[in-house]
């Protein structure tokens, strides 16, 4: 158990306090690795379903906008109240998923019409991806140590902070050119995004390992289920936006 070093991710929901203050509950109570897998295949079951119906729906539909803004505004909300509240994870879980299926169906939809073919391509990678890291992981090829944990994280802080100050800028008709643009240094960028996004999975099953030797409540398969999906659903996004940037220098 103590192999695990520390909590430490590049997730936000998985912060380095997440398990402080639990008992270590009973064998039928507590947190495993199986339940959290049947969580996890789930909730993804329910973003595709969800997705579905915003992919099959027409671009010039009138709801379809809205149901994007919906997802990721909800969604966020969802986020939100799940990392305060974890002992809600089994309820807001779902929902999440539900919310997130609505954003990512559409903006799979909008990629899909600039570019043919590139959502297959994109959902393979993720899928693929998240394959590899597990049987890395597993075999002890990739270890979450404390140096790697660390890494992650600040490399993951920094992203998001890039990101932020792009958004604010953009308020005032101005950016950071290279996130988005299809130059040589912003396809760099893009793909060393993905690189981090997919290393998050590491810490990722090194939470849900841990959770499970530490006697975590049962709950926790929901919030470690959650901290998965957002990791998945950051790196499905990335992997698009790498594969636009791509296409479009055709």
């Amino acid at each position: 158990m103590n192999q695990h070093l520390s909590l430490r991710s590049g997730n936000p929901a998985l912060s380095a306090s997440t398990f402080t203050g639990f008992e270590r509950m009973e064998q039928t109570k507590s947190m495993t690795i199986q339940g959290t897998v049947n969580k996890t295949a789930i909730s993804l079951l329910i973003v595709m379903v969800s997705a579905s119906y915003t992919w099959g729906m027409p671009v010039v539909d009138g709801r379809f906008g809205g149901l994007i803004a919906l997802g990721a505004i909800g969604g966020l909300i969802t986020a939100l109240v799940t990392v305060f509240k974890k002992q809600w994870a089994m309820y807001t879980v779902p929902c999440y998923a539900v919310l997130q299926g609505l954003m990512l169906g559409g903006v799979s939809r909008l990629f899909e019409a600039s570019y043919p073919g590139i959502v297959n391509q994109a959902v393979f990678l993720t899928f693929g991806t998240l394959g590899a890291l597990l049987l890395a992981y597993k075999s002890g090829l990739i270890k979450a140590t404390e140096n790697f944990k660390l890494g992650i994280f600040a490399a993951t802080g920094g992203i998001a902070m890039l990101y932020l100050i792009s958004f604010v800028m953009s308020f005032f008709g101005s950016g950071i050119g290279f996130i988005h643009n299809n130059s040589t240094f912003g396809i760099l960028f893009s793909f060393g995004v993905v690189i981090i996004a997919a290393l998050n999975l590491v810490l990722d099953f090194d939470f849900i390992e841990e959770g499970s030797e530490r006697g975590a409540p049962k709950y926790m398969e929901w919030y470690a289920t959650f901290g998965l999906l957002v990791t998945l659903i950051w790196l499905y996004l990335e992997i698009l936006r790498l594969l636009a940037k791509l296409q479009s220098r055709r």
